[in-house]
């Protein structure tokens, strides 16, 4: 077996044993810290999980890094560009894992000298899982992907949008993103970015925007829209890059550069 193929395996076998610790810990009562805020929680499964990750990649792969959320594991300083990463969101959308105990993720990826390998996103309450080796295509459980459809009108498309950029705020204007809420045919927020952002890699939600993610929340997916096609950058339309926090636009080619020119102002 090649090693990229091993690899991919290992990412999907392990995201769905992590799943099924995060399915059996929503019926149990679940211990919360707190990170920044109170919106910003941390769970003891968060933790737990990430730990489960780094244990398998330091038995299995030990010459490999891992850039986790949670960081349980030290990696110290290394040039990401020129190693194998592991870029893991132990639970994503740990928020509504706590309340809806739905809606949540595991994500892995895997990055191999700087390009992006592998991606698996893993919804344990659905147990439906999107994952893709670059070149191979993206698939859903066993199901290919079915391309994405080029959309060209606003108005046919859905799109995610956290509700706190329509609001008053000191990043990005409200005034141009509650027009793309009208233009369009509607907008959702899961609460999860990998989950949305997989959705938007197979064609059920047409486009997203984040003005600041980890690259644990759209490592994974990251892969996943390179493979279909679409286009992923910055708000500002740059390259993203991905072992770092960056905000995100994506859709395809058309949609992406009608939201650039008339909906996106970064302040």
């Amino acid at each position: 077996m090649q090693t990229e193929e091993m690899m991919y395996q290992h990412a999907k076998e392990w995201a769905y044993e992590a799943g099924v610790i995060l399915r059996e810990a929503i019926t149990q009562e679940i211990d919360i810290e707190y990170k920044t805020s109170a919106a910003d929680l941390v769970t003891e499964k968060d933790k737990e999980i990430e730990r489960f990750f780094a244990s398998k990649i330091k038995t299995y792969y030990p010459t490999h890094y891992l850039l986790g959320e949670e960081g349980v594991e030290k990696s110290g300083d290394y040039q990401p560009e020129h190693e194998v990463v592991w870029v893991v969101d132990p639970i994503d959308g740990t928020t509504n894992f706590v309340h809806t105990k739905a809606n949540f993720s595991v994500s892995v990826a895997i990055y191999i000298e700087g390009k992006p390998t592998v991606g698996v996103i893993y919804d344990p309450v659905k147990d439906e899982m999107f994952h893709v080796l670059a070149g191979r295509g993206l698939y859903i459980d066993q199901k290919p992907a079915a391309p994405v459809v080029e959309k060209k009108s606003i108005e046919e498309s859905l799109f995610c949008v956290n509700h706190l950029w329509l609001a008053p705020n000191d990043d990005l204007n409200e005034k141009k993103l509650q027009q793309l809420v009208g233009d369009s045919r509607g907008f959702r927020c899961i609460g999860s970015a990998a989950l949305e952002l997989a959705y938007v890699a197979t064609g059920r939600i047409d486009g997203a925007l984040y003005n600041g993610l980890g690259a644990w929340d759209f490592g994974a997916a990251y892969v996943m829209l390179q493979e279909q096609g679409l286009t992923c950058t910055t708000l500002a339309g740059a390259p993203v890059y991905y072992f770092d926090h960056s905000s995100i636009l994506v859709a395809s080619q058309t949609l992406h550069q009608k939201l650039l020119n008339q909906y996106i102002d970064v302040k």
